[in-house]
């Protein structure tokens, strides 16, 4: 399997269990804490799969860069989380490092 594939799997199981974090308030809620333990698990062995072909430090920026981005982008749209200038510039800035590392860097293949 691509590691692309696999990384993309652990950024998405990291940013839903990310978004379940809060509901979980301080994990006294069941059904919530174990969307956050199973999430995490999940990002984490799909991450380390991932490390088996790619330098960890590409792997881990892309993973927190993407994560970072697609939790402030769920914080928008589900938590109705405003976003002023200064962190869609941020964000934006983030998301250029990714694509920047993942389109042109020779670390990555």
């Amino acid at each position: 399997m691509s590691h692309w594939f696999l990384l993309s799997i652990a950024i998405c199981a990291e940013v839903l269990g990310t978004s379940f974090l809060k509901s979980t308030e301080g994990f006294t809620r069941l059904v919530p804490s174990v969307v956050v333990v199973i999430s995490y698990v999940v990002a984490f062995y799909f991450l380390s799969l991932t490390l088996k072909t790619m330098p960890v430090g590409i792997a881990y920026a892309v993973w927190a860069g993407s994560g970072v981005a697609l939790i402030v982008l769920v914080g928008w749209v589900f938590f109705s989380q405003p976003l002023d200038t200064p962190a869609m510039v941020g964000v934006s800035l983030i998301v250029a490092g990714v694509i920047l590392i993942n389109g042109y860097s020779s670390s990555v293949q």
